[in-house]
C-alpha cells in the first residue's frame, strides 16, 4: 500500500517544533489582551459568496487561491483564506456593532499556491480587526502595539514599518484613471501579470516584483498626490503620533496591499532577515466592508500577522528563550509491583505542586531501563517509588542535571526539596 502523506504545503506540527509555537502563541495573545482586545473564534469554512464580495472578485486570492468546492447541499463553500471577512460577517450577524468592538483571533487560513520558505497552503495567522472607531489614533495604537510586540521577541532590529494611504473611494478613482492612462501607453512594457491587471485591479501593478515594471512606475503618478483633504489629514495625524510614540517608519507610496477593501490607512512590516525582503505583519483600514458586507457604515481597521514566517524569523534570529524545550521538570520511576501506588503518588504530586510537569512511567521495565527514559527525557529529577518507598510513604529522589547526592524523603517533604 502506497504510503499516505499530508497534502503538500499543509505541515504537520511537530512535538519539537510546539514549543515554540506556545511560545509565539502566549506571547501575542497576552499583549493583545494588556492592550484591551478580545479574542474571537470564526469557523474556518464559510460560504464562497462572503470572500468574493469581500475580498474582490479581481484578486488572485479569489481567482486562482481559494479552496472552494459544493458541499453535500450543492451551496458553494470556501475555506477561508483570511481572516478579516469571516471577523466582519460574526459582527454584523451577532450584533457586536452597537458599541466599538477591539477584537483578536488566531488560527489557519488556507490558499492554493506554490509552497514556499514560510509560506503554505495551510498557514497561520493573527489576526486585529477594531470596529466603530473611525480617527487616527486607533490606528496609531495598533502599529503602536505591534512594534511592542518586536520588542518584546526581540527582533525589533530587523522589522521595518512601510505605511501608506489609499484615499477614498473618488481620491483612488481618480489615481486609478491617471495610473492606467500612464500604463496604457506603455502596456508592451509590462509584464505579463501586469497588463492583465492592467483591465481589472491596476493598482495591484504597484505591487509587482518585476524588475522592468518597477522601472516603468518609477516616472507613474504618485498615488499620495492624489489623497482627499480628510484622507491626508487623517494620514498626517497618523504619522505624527507615530512619531511621538517614537515608532520609526517609512512612506512607501506604492504600498496597496492585495485585497479590495482596503481605504486610506495601508501598511506592511517587512523584513530582509530571511533572505528576500518579506512581509511579516500586514493590513490597513477597510471603512466600507461592514456595509458591503450586509451592516451598517462602521469605519474598520486591523492586520494579519503570519505565524509561520514570525517563527522562522526568531529561529533565524536566534532570539529565542532558553528552556523552551524542556518538557518535563521529573520523570516518575517504579519499581517492582507498585504502579498502583505510582500512580497515586504522582497525583499527590501534581496536587501539592501544579506547577511541576511531571511523567509517570508507563509500561513496565527494568530499573535500569527505566532510568534510562529519564535521562533521555531531559526531566531535572528522577522520582523513584519502589516497595519500600510505597510501603513508608516516601520517594527518592535523583537529580539528573546537578551534581548532588539522591535523597529519600517523605512525600510531605517533597516540595521543599523539588522547589529548593
Amino acid at each position: 500500500m502506497k504510503q499516505l502523506r499530508a497534502i503538500r504545503g499543509m505541515n504537520d506540527l511537530l512535538p519539537g517544533q510546539s514549543p515554540v509555537w506556545q511560545y509565539v502563541e502566549s506571547t501575542v495573545g497576552e499583549l493583545f489582551a494588556r492592550y484591551g482586545y478580545s479574542e474571537i473564534r470564526t469557523p474556518y469554512l464559510e460560504a464562497t459568496q462572503l470572500f468574493s464580495r469581500a475580498v474582490g472578485e479581481a484578486t488572485d486570492i479569489v481567482e486562482k487561491e481559494m479552496y472552494t468546492f459544493e458541499d453535500k447541499s450543492g451551496d458553494s463553500v470556501t475555506l477561508r483564506p483570511e481572516g478579516t471577512a469571516g471577523t466582519v460577517r460574526a459582527a454584523i450577524q451577532n450584533s457586536l456593532l452597537t458599541t466599538p468592538q477591539r477584537l483578536w483571533y488566531f488560527g489557519p487560513m488556507f490558499r492554493y499556491e506554490r509552497p514556499q520558505k514560510g509560506r503554505l497552503r495551510q498557514f497561520h495567522q493573527f489576526g486585529v480587526e477594531v470596529f466603530g472607531i473611525e480617527g487616527p489614533d486607533v490606528d496609531a495604537e495598533i502599529l503602536i502595539m505591534t512594534a511592542r510586540l518586536w520588542r518584546q521577541l526581540g527582533i525589533a532590529d530587523s522589522v521595518t514599518l512601510q505605511l501608506n494611504s489609499l484615499g477614498n473611494a473618488a481620491s483612488r478613482a481618480a489615481f486609478r484613471d491617471a495610473l492606467v492612462e500612464y500604463l496604457s501607453e506603455r502596456k508592451d512594457q509590462l509584464d505579463e501579470d501586469s497588463q492583465r491587471r492592467l483591465d481589472k485591479n491596476p493598482l495591484r501593478i504597484l505591487d509587482s516584483k518585476n524588475p522592468q515594471t518597477q522601472e516603468l512606475l518609477a516616472d507613474a503618478p504618485c498615488l499620495l498626490d492624489y489623497l482627499d483633504e480628510e484622507s491626508a489629514a487623517h494620514f498626517a495625524s497618523l504619522r505624527a503620533m507615530l512619531d511621538a510614540a517614537g515608532v520609526e517608519y517609512v512612506i512607501n507610496s506604492r504600498l496597496v496591499r492585495g485585497l479590495d477593501y482596503y481605504g486610506k490607512t495601508v501598511f506592511e512590516w517587512v523584513t530582509d532577515s530571511l533572505g528576500a525582503q518579506g512581509t511579516v505583519c500586514a493590513g490597513g483600514r477597510y471603512d466600507g466592508l461592514v456595509e458591503q458586507l450586509g451592516g451598517k457604515p462602521t469605519p474598520a481597521v486591523g492586520f494579519g500577522l503570519g505565524v509561520e514566517r514570525l517563527v522562522l524569523m526568531l529561529e533565524t534570529l536566534e532570539v529565542l528563550p532558553e528552556g523552551l524545550d524542556q518538557p518535563l521538570d521529573a520523570y516518575l520511576v517504579a519499581v517492582g509491583d507498585v504502579q498502583s501506588a505510582a500512580l497515586a503518588t504522582a497525583e499527590r504530586i501534581r496536587d501539592e505542586l501544579p506547577w511541576l510537569r511531571l511523567q509517570t512511567h508507563c509500561g513496565g521495565g527494568s530499573f535500569k531501563s527505566q532510568m534510562k527514559k529519564a535521562d533521555k527525557s531531559n526531566a531535572d529529577f528522577a522520582l523513584i517509588i519502589g516497595e519500600d518507598e510505597a510501603a513508608a510513604g516516601q520517594v527518592t529522589v535523583k537529580f539528573l542535571r546537578a551534581e548532588q547526592p539522591q535523597q529519600t524523603v517523605a512525600l510531605a517533604d517533597l516540595p521543599a526539596l523539588l522547589q529548593g
